[in-house]
């Protein structure tokens, strides 16, 4: 593996690490609060990121191009300040929305910018 797919793929194994640390967290605390950023940190952080890694490593074009290297800086970028945002927010400091908001729109331009690199490569002829 390289390229694009071992960045996302090591960004996936960073975040199911801290995903299932802020899980084990919660449940030993009994305090839920946390939810949404743990549901953040598996499904945006691990889930997306390990799909997206095998997309890249199935497609060698696509895990070759300059734009896949974009797309893991916004999706970093974006994932990182969005978790954090509502890690803060959810811990009862509300000032953090904007970061969250500004987070989500990084994140929402990586899946566009994939969108159109992955779209490009499954409708090739």
């Amino acid at each position: 593996m390289k390229g694009a797919a071992r960045l996302f793929f090591t960004l996936a194994i960073v975040y199911i690490v801290i995903g299932m640390a802020v899980g084990l967290k919660m449940g030993m605390s009994q305090d839920h609060g946390e939810m949404p950023t743990h549901a953040h940190i598996m499904l945006v952080g691990w889930v997306t990121s390990a799909l997206v890694a095998y997309f890249y490593h199935q497609l060698p074009a696509a895990n070759a191009s300059r734009l896949a290297l974009v797309h893991f800086a916004l999706h970093t970028v974006g994932s990182v300040v969005m978790v954090f945002s509502l890690w803060q927010i959810y811990g009862g400091n509300p000032s953090f929305e904007p970061g969250a908001g500004i987070g989500s729109i990084a994140f929402l331009l990586g899946m566009i910018l994939f969108a159109y690199i992955s779209l490009q490569q499954v409708w090739k002829a």
